[in-house]
Formats: C-alpha cells, sequence, structure tokens
C-alpha cells in the first residue's frame, strides 16, 4: 500500500508447536489472512494485554485446566488460583496455562480457541 498505511493486522498469540495454534495458523495461511504471531515461549505474556483479555474473556474461560502444565501443578497452587489476579499471576509465571491460541482481531474482539466458524465470521468478506 502507498505510504505504509496497512490496515490493522491480527494478532495471534500462541505457543507454536500447540496443536490448537498450528491448526489456527494453518487456517489462516489457507484464508489468506495477515497475522502476526506473539510466542509465549519467546516473546513471554504481555503484562498489559492480559487484563483486557480477562476483562474480555474472563479468566476462567483464559485459564486451560484441562492442559498438561495444569495437571502438572501442585495442588496448593491450583487450589491458590481463585480470582482474576491469582489467574493473572500464574498465567504471567506459567504462559502454558493459558488457552490457545489468544487472538485480538482488527476489529477489536478477543477470542480464545479456534472456532473456524466464528472465525469465518470475524474475518468478514474475503
Amino acid at each position: 500500500m502507498i505510504g505504509g498505511m496497512n490496515p490493522p493486522t491480527m494478532t495471534v498469540y500462541g505457543i507454536p508447536n500447540c496443536d490448537t495454534v498450528k491448526k489456527a495458523r494453518a487456517w489462516l495461511s489457507t484464508q489468506g489472512v495477515d497475522y502476526q504471531f506473539h510466542d509465549f515461549k519467546k516473546q513471554g505474556v504481555p503484562a498489559e494485554r492480559l487484563p483486557q483479555w480477562i476483562a474480555a474473556l474472563g479468566w476462567e474461560k483464559l485459564l486451560n485446566r484441562q492442559g498438561t502444565t495444569w495437571r502438572k501443578l501442585d495442588a496448593a497452587v491450583q487450589a491458590g488460583v481463585q480470582d482474576a489476579a491469582s489467574a493473572m499471576a500464574l498465567m504471567r509465571e506459567q504462559p502454558s496455562v493459558i488457552k490457545r491460541p489468544v487472538v485480538e482481531w482488527p476489529t477489536g474482539a478477543i477470542t480464545v480457541g479456534f472456532d473456524s466458524a466464528r472465525w469465518s465470521e470475524l474475518r468478514g468478506p474475503a
């Protein structure tokens, strides 16, 4: 585009070897959607974004209690996650407990997980 006026791009947050993230990224590629990828393992959890994700999605939806990382945590640590503040502290310390991918859409929507039907709606006409 002339003058570098690119439309806002979407950002996909996650871990590259996560199966759901792989599916999501493959779907975006086949749809021809431009996006930025933020790798939790290499770049960490963006501290300024986490409160917004929790506000938009709820900490319960963002915390992956089915994942290996959660199951490996000490029972006392698991029991200590009672509210948004304690969940956020754990997510900063252990990014792998965040359900993935977290996606920030150009429209301002924030989603977690991969749902091709919902993503088609959010993406809009090709």
